[in-house]
Order: structure tokens, then C-alpha cells, then sequence
């Protein structure tokens, strides 16, 4: 069932907007002071390596997440921490 149900063999074409909308989201939120710039400049590093490893072709994607943003969180959670959430 899950792989019927997951996106992700055909939204992976949709990385780049994913990524620009979650650096888009962290820095909002810096600017309100839900995160620290620390954190902030932690979340655009880890996304920026993560554009950097799907565009080489060295990222696992994951049917088992369903869809490109999961995968992507997933990633970001694993290299950076809770703070990928």
C-alpha cells in the first residue's frame, strides 16, 4: 500500500522548491525569534548540502516517507538534529 500511496518516484522533480521553501520558513521564523540565527544558519547549511547530495545523485530516497518534503526532513533531522523538524 505504500508504495501505491507514496509520491516520491515522481515529485522528486520538486526538490528545489521544497528546499527554497523551507530556507523561506526558517528565516521567517529567525525573524521572529521562533529560532536563534544559529539555528536558522543550521537549517540553510544542512538543506544546502542536501540540494548538494540529490543533485550528485547520492540521495536516498525513500518510498517509506511517501513524499519529497518527508524525505528531505528526514535527511535534515538526520545531519542537523530536532532542529530539522
Amino acid at each position: 500500500v505504500a508504495r501505491f500511496t507514496a509520491s516520491v518516484t515522481f515529485d522528486q522533480r520538486l526538490y528545489r522548491h521544497d528546499i527554497m521553501g523551507s530556507i523561506a520558513h526558517a528565516t521567517m521564523l529567525a525573524k521572529v525569534g521562533v529560532l536563534t540565527d544559529a539555528e536558522r544558519d543550521s537549517i540553510i547549511d544542512g538543506l544546502t548540502t542536501i540540494r548538494g547530495e540529490i543533485e550528485a545523485g547520492t540521495f536516498d530516497w525513500r518510498v517509506d516517507l511517501e513524499d519529497v518534503h518527508m524525505n528531505i526532513e528526514a535527511r535534515l533531522t538526520d545531519r542537523i538534529g530536532v532542529t530539522g523538524k
